[in-house]
């Protein structure tokens, strides 16, 4: 846990990649990305698969081809015409010369629109880019336009390369011989020839590096060998394939594909577990741009071209990288509450304008909470073709001494003791599953790994996490590889308590089985619901196996006899009830005792209330009661503490979360009470109204209508608007909104593709976030039949300042 923003530079190398000093708006070219790094490389402190790269290698620089930041070609705009590429040739002597009977290729058609065979059969036609994008195993077409017929003596050689020293043997340099068998999985074949074309079918590796190539023709003949002249129209991209049985990322159900593939746009939950709150989230993984942004992540770390085919290495990299922390990462993470130099957390409604900025400036984007990180990394995953879902761990711990047990201290009067308590619980925490084969564990160990962006702790001295089996973490098995230990402990451990004694000692009074880990979920499948899979990450809680793999696990850590001491007399139960307290009003706190023995009890009970990040980091107490309560054998009894907004108002921070820390001391048999009970206060939603049919190419209006639910003004607000397919990212400025005030704005949009899309839009202000709103458009085809979608925006969100339409009193 950070208290503050971090800018860290250069942890993973000794000569760190500096930005720089004054960013420009306009595109400009990029960072030289092949500086050698002096010190113990990422690769050899990160992946050990890696770390065996000789200094020779010289394939990890930036992917070649002509695009500026935004990753837009030249003179391509948004025509619509099919892009065949055509030019001069040269023989392979090099000298020019184009004999007579030489095969000339004249030009290439590699069908790359959406609306060809290819985009739709790779299930890649939803991205906003002309240029072709392929998944790896899958057969794709192309069109060879030749200067004469092409005869059965002909030889002729497709040729991919990626990065700036291709090499056969290290797959960044493909050679598929047509009508031959191929390496790895790579061949080619005639399909139709015809006058002067020449159709193919061209095989892939199931195994080939993810990327940009560039692609390119070698023939021979009789009169001598051609080599078709580099174009970056015919730059080609290739990605993972859940589709293809033969891919380690392989998802055999279309659903699951649907879903954590294909899927924009998903729901972020947070809050606490009797209070879920959710948001949606613009996943854009299909945005024009993005796929940009997610291959420069990769370019940016320097990461080996020959290791991109292996998605272990790579979603372990962009763990690394979403995070600003040691490499100039995505986005920095901010936990102190003050985001004036950047974006609060709370504010942004999806993944788009935050990757489009990385790529566009090559700075680091203020600022990032875990929600952020675990949104941008499954855009980045799913772009890249990993199956990825968003999960939300309720109660999830932070273990900083490997002990895998939450541990918190008391003094005598069990009063926290805040500097002894480095243990956190986090009211909720979000990271990511993505699914894959563990070639690289033993058998078992296959489907979903946890991956987690979120800067919490260093792996092998780096700010990343996993992948991880969540089979390991369900069996406790710490000691497999990456990151289990950390992972386990935020869904499995215990929470004990420690008191400390007259002598200065430290007891265990009270062991918290059940308060780790408490709900894990995510998304469901095809709706909008929420699916749990606590399950998969751990045994039913108190059952025999869910023991044992406490025990195995914590058998490992840094206290493997941290239960010796426990005492277990517990004969009068504590609960706590909070009511659906609403941001702005008064609330009250309950707390039952129940006396679950035979003879009467005499409970000494105190409460403590402050406010406390979701982090679990808390602020002083502001208010606190102490009561004696007498209970008969099997009866309860009710202490209730009342609060007002002017109680709490000066002491909010985000999330509007508050801890009630309850301790008590039963007078007859010693037996001492400890609990902590998180709740929220709910923030209202903004209303968004759609005026009018939407579709595509033609102009649509969207009314947003908020209302104030704090009786003081809201000063500096701003509105984020964002969803793929129908509004690029969009900041709205609209001033101050009063006390009580309702206020109505409108706003236009021209959707770019048909389907069913969402509308995202969020309020922030110093004085209250985490306001969010969606509707879902259902967009119709344009009278073409076709989306539209143009460059326009690539360069970063929009900004205006609105004039209210409307507004209204209480």
């Amino acid at each position: 846990m950070m208290d503050g923003p971090r800018s860290d530079m250069g942890r993973w190398s000794g000569s760190p990649w500096q930005p720089p000093a004054t960013p420009s708006p306009e595109p400009e070219p990029e960072p030289d990305r092949r500086s050698r790094r002096g010190g113990r490389s990422f690769w050899a402190r990160c992946c050990a698969c890696c770390s065996c790269r000789s200094g020779a290698d010289d394939d990890w620089g930036p992917e070649s081809g002509s695009r500026d930041r935004g990753g837009r070609r030249p003179d391509r705009g948004s025509d619509s015409r099919r892009p065949i590429s055509r030019g001069s040739g040269v023989n392979a002597a090099g000298d020019g010369t184009i004999r007579e009977g030489m095969l000339v290729v004249t030009g290439v058609d590699l069908l790359s629109l959406r609306s060809d065979q290819n985009r739709r059969e790779h299930h890649t036609d939803e991205f906003e880019y002309d240029e072709l994008i392929l998944r790896r195993g899958q057969p794709f077409h192309m069109v060879l336009y030749l200067s004469r017929p092409y005869e059965s003596s002909d030889r002729v050689t497709l040729e991919l390369h990626i990065g700036n020293n291709p090499e056969v043997g290290k797959g960044t340099h493909v050679i598929i011989p047509v009508g031959k068998g191929g390496s790895g999985g790579w061949r080619a074949q005639v399909t139709k020839s015809s006058g002067q074309n020449l159709n193919l079918r061209v095989h892939t590796s199931p195994n080939a590096i993810i990327g940009k190539f560039q692609f390119t023709v070698r023939t021979h003949s009789d009169a001598g060998e051609f080599l078709l002249p580099f174009d970056p129209h015919n730059e080609i991209y290739i990605l993972f394939n859940p589709w293809c049985s033969e891919d380690i990322v392989y998802v055999d159900r279309e659903d699951w594909r649907q879903e954590y593939v294909l899927n924009e746009s998903g729901r972020i939950y947070y809050g606490t577990e009797a209070q879920i709150g959710e948001r949606t989230w613009n996943y854009g993984q299909f945005d024009h741009g993005v796929l940009d942004a997610c291959l420069y992540i990769l370019d940016r770390r320097g990461m080996p071209y020959g290791g991109r085919g292996d998605p272990v290495s790579v979603s372990r990299v962009v763990s690394a990288m979403v995070n600003s922390l040691d490499d100039n990462g995505v986005l920095i993470g901010n936990w102190s509450g003050d985001y004036s130099r950047g974006t609060n957390p709370s504010a942004w409604v999806g993944s788009v304008e935050i990757l489009l900025s990385y790529l566009r400036t090559g700075y680091s984007v203020p600022y990032g909470q875990c929600w952020v990180f675990a949104g941008v990394t499954t855009t980045v995953l799913r772009c890249l073709g990993l199956a990825t879902r968003t999960i939300t761990n309720f109660n999830s711990a932070h273990d900083t001494d490997t002990s895998l047990t939450m541990d918190i201290y008391f003094d005598e009067n069990m009063k926290p003791l805040e500097h002894l308590n480095h243990d956190s619980v986090w009211n909720f925490h979000v990271w990511n599953d993505c699914w894959m084969k563990r070639p690289d564990l033993p058998s078992g160990f296959d489907g979903w790994q946890v991956v987690d962006a979120t800067p919490q702790e260093t792996s092998s001295g780096i700010f990343c996490c996993g992948p991880c089996s969540v089979e390991s973490i369900k069996n406790g098995l710490v000691y497999m590889k990456y990151d289990t230990p950390f992972i386990f402990a935020e869904v499995n451990s215990d929470k004990v308590y420690w008191q400390r004694q007259d002598d200065g000692s430290f007891k265990i009074v009270y062991v918290e089985e059940k308060a780790i880990g408490t709900l894990i979920i995510t998304k469901a499948i095809g709706s909008n619901m929420r699916e749990e899979v606590t399950h998969i990450y751990k045994h039913p809680e108190g059952s025999e196996a869910e023991r044992k793999a406490v025990e195995t696990a914590t058998a490992h850590g840094s206290k493997p006899n941290v239960y010796a001491t426990r005492d277990s007399t517990e004969d009068v139960a504590v609960q706590v009830e909070t009511q659906d307290a609403v941001m702005g009003q008064d609330l009250t706190v309950s707390v039952v005792l129940t006396n679950r023995g035979s003879s009467r009890r005499t409970v000494k009970l105190h409460l403590y209330l402050s406010v406390t990040f979701y982090t679990g980091v808390t602020g002083p107490v502001f208010k606190e009661n102490k009561k004696e309560v007498v209970l008969a054998p099997g009866a309860s009894d009710r202490v209730t503490m009342p609060v007002a907004y002017k109680e709490y108002q000066p002491h909010l921070v985000d999330q509007g979360a508050m801890l009630l820390n309850v301790s008590g001391h039963v007078k007859e048999n010693g037996q001492v009470l400890a609990k902590q009970h998180t709740f929220r206060l709910r923030t209202p939603d903004l209303s968004l109204t759609l005026l009018g049919a939407a579709m595509v190419g033609q102009e649509c209006e969207v009314q947003i209508v908020f209302k104030n639910p704090l009786p003081v003004t809201l000063t500096n607000v701003v509105f984020r608007l964002e969803g793929s397919g129908l509004q690029r990212p969009k900041i709205l400025n609209v001033g101050d909104i009063g006390g009580n005030e309702t206020v109505t704005l409108r706003q236009t949009f021209v959707p770019v593709r048909p389907g069913p899309r969402q509308l995202i839009a969020s309020l922030d202000s110093p004085q209250l976030s985490q306001v969010h709103g969606v509707i879902q458009v259902d967009v119709a085809p344009a009278s073409g039949g076709r989306g539209v979608f143009s460059d326009a925006g690539a360069d970063g969100p929009s900004g205006e300042t609105i004039p209210m339409a409307s507004r209204g009193g209480a």
